[in-house]
């Protein structure tokens, strides 16, 4: 035997108020929907009629009912039962004429939103198909009545509302004319709350841009963008946001459907490298979710990503070649997003190489500088090791960039697969140190000696030294990573705890030049260096390479493990005993 689904309303107006919709103050939005859509209705039959929406809220403290009457088409008796009384039948909405392409409304529940803020509603209808008026009322349990109306009725809607006893404040004057002017603003028709004028008769970004971009946003954009999207009925603005915002920042764009506002949260408007990009967009054809607060990810909304994304970036291409100095402000306020762009785009990544500045050993300077200077891009990925060896490759005559931050690479990647492998390099750091001059013979064989007696010490750090002259002289010593003994450290960490035949193979990968993962390259130029080298007692010598130790792994900016921090303890209490006269 066949049942048929029970619906509890008020079951239905919960998960509708704590699920569906975000407030209550969308049911507003819902009735001036409602009421638009019967308006385009009626025009569609008669294209000469009315267009017309009267508001009239409760007084403040006086309680009452709300009231809307459009100059809509109006529903019949038959209508009444299956559009009102009937969830979500938007099959049924369409065999009446009331075809969800060309409406706002898509899925029957729009009325039922006025049931988060009123206790009973009391509709009155007269078609423009002809037949009598009609009275619909119903309550927040699930009860509803109709009933004919005798008596000259004009055609059209008029619902009331009698409020939930601490819901009246949503109906009042000053509520419901904000409620109404944002939702409905820019509607086409006439809509007036209370006897004021709500709307207006221009899309307001058509007349000036910026300054409604600047009221939308709280701040003046950097620039107004018109874009257009004809297929599916879009015009609107981009602004790009005069200040950088975090690439993880909501993308909010405010979006009018038909005129009718959607949000001003609205995302998945705009790729997500435009994150520094805020759009205004009305359009005819996007489909909205049930609660019409978000757009329907599908693959019209993809298509629109797309071209809107393109309609930016032409922008960011006009604005190179016409203003260099706003094109360079803007890189310096967004930065992220166009490097981001300029990994898969070529024309912008030639602004990149163009205009951004890039750290190097020569000061702040783009690509395209760094390539004119030193013909080849040598770079390293990490911040911290670029800091350290940036002084030294500087005054070695090394031209060395910083590509530590994001995107940094894969920009130099792709500046590689557009100019050539010539065009850019990563640099290690044993390449700078193979730059280094050797030193004097004398110092190298008395400072090797006194390594010699520093061997335990060199060891437990697991670090090799190795004297090298090189400017600046300030520069103490320098602490590089040696990778084959880092890997080689790596292999034997993981070959204690595999079988045999794994660790042999692992033990292949690697070479046996050296054991140490870090080289201690000591600077000969250096006053402290050298009067190490002259050094004769042993344990200030061993205190001394550790100190250089530290100080080179603190310049370096790299973790330090649990034995190279009791070394810095060690060390600086070792020195400072010795500073007071703990040692004769």
């Amino acid at each position: 035997m066949a049942h048929t689904f029970g619906v509890d309303l008020r079951g239905i107006i919960d998960l509708l108020s704590h699920h569906l919709y975000s407030s209550p103050r969308v049911y507003a939005r819902e009735l001036l929907q409602n009421a638009v859509d019967a308006i385009t209705a009626r025009r569609a039959l008669h294209p000469d009629a009315p267009g017309e929406v009267v508001v009239e809220p409760i007084d403040s403290g006086t309680g009452g009912t709300l009231r809307i009457t459009d100059t809509g088409i109006g529903l019949t008796e038959r209508e009444v039962h299956d559009l009102l009384s009937t969830l979500g039948r938007t099959s049924k909405r369409d065999e009446l004429g009331f075809a969800r392409q060309g409406f706002l409304g898509q899925f029957g529940v729009g009325l039922l939103s006025a049931f988060l803020v009123a206790e009973r509603i009391r509709l009155v209808s007269r078609s423009a198909k002809g037949g009598p008026a009609v009275r619909w009322t119903a309550d927040a349990a699930g009860n509803y009545e109709v009933e004919t109306v005798d008596g000259d009725v004009a055609v059209g809607t008029t619902i009331e509302l009698v409020p939930h006893r601490d819901s009246e404040h949503w109906l009042e004057r000053d509520v419901v004319r904000a409620l109404v002017a944002e939702y409905g603003e820019l509607l086409p028709y006439r809509v007036t709350v209370a006897g004021e004028v709500v709307t207006g008769d221009a899309l307001p970004w058509l007349e000036d841009a910026l300054d409604y971009g600047a009221r939308v946003l709280g701040v003046q954009p950097f620039d107004a963008i018109p874009v257009e999207v004809p297929t599916v009925g879009l015009t609107g603005v981009a602004y790009v946001l005069p200040r950088g915002v975090h690439p993880g920042a909501r993308q909010s764009h405010r979006v009018y459907l038909k005129r009718m506002l959607v949000g001003d949260s609205i995302e998945g408007l705009l790729p997500e490298w435009a994150y520094f990009v805020r759009c205004v967009v009305d359009s005819s054809s996007l489909r909205p979710t049930a609660s019409r607060e978000a757009l329907y990810q599908d693959e019209t909304l993809l298509a629109v990503r797309e071209e809107l994304g393109r309609q930016v970036r032409d922008w960011l291409v006009r604005l190179d070649a016409t203003d260099p100095d706003r094109t360079a402000a803007l890189l310096d306020a967004h930065h992220l997003g166009i490097k981001s762009l300029a990994r898969v785009d070529d024309e912008m990544f030639r602004l990149v190489e163009r205009w951004l500045p890039f750290e190097t050993t020569d000061g702040a300077q783009s690509l395209r500088q760094f390539k004119r200077k030193h013909g080849t891009v040598s770079y390293v990925p990490d911040v911290d090791e670029f800091r350290q060896l940036a002084p030294v490759a500087h005054a070695q005559g090394m031209g060395l960039l910083n590509a530590g931050y994001a995107y940094d690479v894969e920009i130099l990647d792709r500046l590689v697969a557009l100019d050539g492998p010539a065009a850019a390099r990563r640099v290690a750091p044993t390449e700078v140190l193979a730059a280094l001059g050797d030193p004097e013979p004398d110092v190298d064989r008395a400072l090797r000696d006194r390594l010699a007696l520093a061997k335990d010490v060199l060891e437990r750090h697991d670090c090799e030294a190795v004297p090298r002259d090189f400017d600046p002289g300030s520069l103490p010593a320098l602490l590089v990573t040696n990778v084959e003994g880092e890997r080689k450290r790596d292999v034997e960490q993981v070959g204690e705890q595999a079988d045999p035949l794994w660790a042999e193979l692992l033990g292949s990968l690697v070479s046996d030049e050296s054991d140490a993962s870090q080289r201690l390259v000591l600077n000969c130029r250096n006053p402290l260096v050298r009067r190490l080298a002259g050094l004769d007692d042993s344990a200030l010598v061993e205190l001394t390479v550790e100190s250089l130790y530290v100080h080179a792994l603190l310049q370096a900016r790299r973790p330090m493990r649990p034995k190279d921090t009791a070394a810095l303890n060690r060390s600086f209490l070792e020195l400072l005993d010795r500073a007071v006269g703990g040692h004769a």
